[in-house]
């Protein structure tokens, strides 16, 4: 369902790698979310979501370098947008997720759609304006 398409692509190499992984963490939640024989989902959540976290962050610190490593005038709105993204995954609470078997698709849902608007309309709006290397 979540996959990284051509249109995703920035020319980028590592960005574009990057970018893959964090449509199939999407596609991991995805799954996680439509697998109806696990009753309680709650470490898997949190894995993915420590994941999605620790990953996140590398693939920014990566997107930053890169940039400042070419001169990108864009730098700080990136960066502005990259600090947002971090501070609406440490808000996520998953602690009353442990309790509530019946909470945990909606919280996996509610993460999905967040990380799947963000990651397409960032990649499109924001990224593919990043210049590639010559080739």
């Amino acid at each position: 369902m979540y996959e990284m398409k051509d249109e995703y692509l920035t020319g980028i190499e590592q960005i574009d790698n990057e970018h893959r992984r964090l449509f199939e963490i999407a596609e991991e939640t995805w799954q996680l979310k439509n697998a109806e024989f696990i009753p309680d989902k709650y470490d898997q959540i949190k894995a993915l979501f420590e994941e999605l976290k620790e990953y996140t962050q590398m693939h920014f610190a990566h997107e930053e370098a890169y940039m400042e490593s070419i001169g990108y005038k864009k730098l700080f709105t990136q960066k502005m947008q990259h600090q947002a993204f971090m501070q609406w995954l440490d808000e996520q609470e998953l602690d009353g997720v442990n309790d509530e078997y019946e909470n945990q698709d909606q919280v996996i849902g509610d993460i999905l759609n967040y990380l799947t608007d963000w990651l397409v309309h960032h990649i499109l709006d924001t990224d593919k304006q990043i210049p590639a290397p010559e080739k």
